[in-house]
């Protein structure tokens, strides 16, 4: 369910389940992870492109399984859950490598959380984000509450979070959710085009520029999402 390609230095890792619009299910999300530590290991990867197939970027999780599991107060199992999403963005953000997300579509929940952790997010004219935990009653993983207000403003991150509506793409781009919007048939050679231009560029320099562009924004990212809580822990 993840299809990873590497060619001309640009390695394209695909969440792979169309017709549950990429909803992580089984290993999904372990299977991500070690993509993208594999991608951050190959001396012949220069940047990173994250995408989902057919017409969604990735829905999120399981809604059934996550509602059951705070129904059933199961922390233990929902911690893991909760971990493998931290491990993701962290993950993106320590690698000396770009990641690009390209939003095909839908990026909700955990899907959304996963665009907003890249370093740079292009998406078509028909994506839709949105921050949809709140909507199971599940505080939001994957780094939500860490990244939105820094991309959006604190604010507007609350109205997005506390709601959990879809932002569609014009939207999106206003308030600093994603950073291009483009047609989605142009959309893969739009991506490709970013994505070459940084991997003609001197590797070295570019990961001595994201070092500290990183630590600008996530000095205490790390700590801040390994703090979460399942909502179905007990008081």
């Amino acid at each position: 369910m993840i299809r990873t390609q590497t060619q001309n230095h640009i390695t394209t890792i695909t969440l792979d389940r169309p017709e549950k619009l990429n909803a992580f299910s089984g290993t999904m999300r372990e299977d991500l992870l070690a993509a993208l530590r594999a991608a951050a290991d190959d001396g012949d990867c220069r940047v990173v492109v994250v995408t989902g197939a057919g017409r969604a970027f990735c829905a999120g999780g399981d809604v059934e399984y996550m509602s059951g599991l705070q129904k059933n107060r199961d922390v233990d199992a929902f911690r893991k859950l909760l971990d493998a999403g931290r491990d993701v963005v962290t993950t993106i953000a320590e690698m000396p490598k770009p990641v690009v997300a390209s939003v095909n579509g839908i990026a909700a929940g955990a899907g959304c959380n996963l665009a907003l952790a890249c370093d740079y997010r292009i998406a078509s004219d028909t994506a839709k984000l949105g921050e949809t935990f709140v909507k199971i009653g599940i505080h939001p993983d994957w780094g939500g509450t860490w990244f939105l207000p820094r991309l959006v403003g604190p604010s507007r991150a609350m109205e997005l979070l506390t709601t959990g509506r879809m932002v569609d793409a014009a939207e999106a781009l206003a308030i600093g959710m994603v950073d291009r919007v483009v047609p989605l048939a142009e959309l893969p050679s739009q991506t490709a085009a970013l994505a070459t231009a940084i991997a003609q560029g001197p590797p070295q320099a570019i990961a001595d520029i994201k070092r500290p562009m990183t630590c600008a924004r996530s000095r205490s990212m790390s700590s801040r999402i390994g703090r979460q809580r399942p909502h179905c822990c007990p008081h």
